[in-house]
């Protein structure tokens, strides 16, 4: 199964940010939209970094309550690992776990397309489990 494949499952748009945005305003979407991460782009939807409650929470432990003052930009992760459409779920489902994280920005050229996360990765893969088991059933009653 590709990245592709795992895109064309999910409903709605990505949920993105600027870098100048305050965090307080990050955690609002974050809840509004009960999501975990939010790709941070520029003006021409570039990925210039990702924000995710984990994130927020180092933040918080660091500062404290002052962090929800600060501009996205000063917590975001960056460089951000990205994928391609064309890239297996396999693949990606590897680099997320070695990597320890759950969100991955899928990118064409340097134009943001979508967000897959390790939930949908392990959707996708148990999906293609059942189809399998089925098929196999289906081969042994037929005989």
């Amino acid at each position: 199964m590709s990245v592709a494949a795992l895109l064309s499952k999910k409903q709605g748009n990505t949920i993105t940010i600027q870098a100048d945005t305050m965090i307080l305003e990050a955690v609002n979407l974050l809840t509004d939209h009960k999501i975990g991460a939010l790709v941070v782009v520029d003006d021409g939807n570039k990925v210039t970094g990702i924000l995710s409650e984990r994130d927020i929470v180092r933040g918080l432990a660091g500062k404290g309550a002052s962090v929800l003052t600060q501009k996205v930009g000063d917590l975001m992760t960056t460089p951000v690992k990205t994928c391609t459409r064309s890239e297996s779920a396999d693949d990606v489902m590897r680099r997320m776990s070695k990597g320890r994280f759950r969100h991955l920005p899928v990118v064409e050229g340097d134009q943001l397309v979508g967000l897959i996360s390790i939930g949908d990765v392990v959707q996708g893969r148990i999906n293609a489990l059942e189809q399998e088991a089925g098929a196999m059933r289906d081969y042994i009653m037929t005989g």
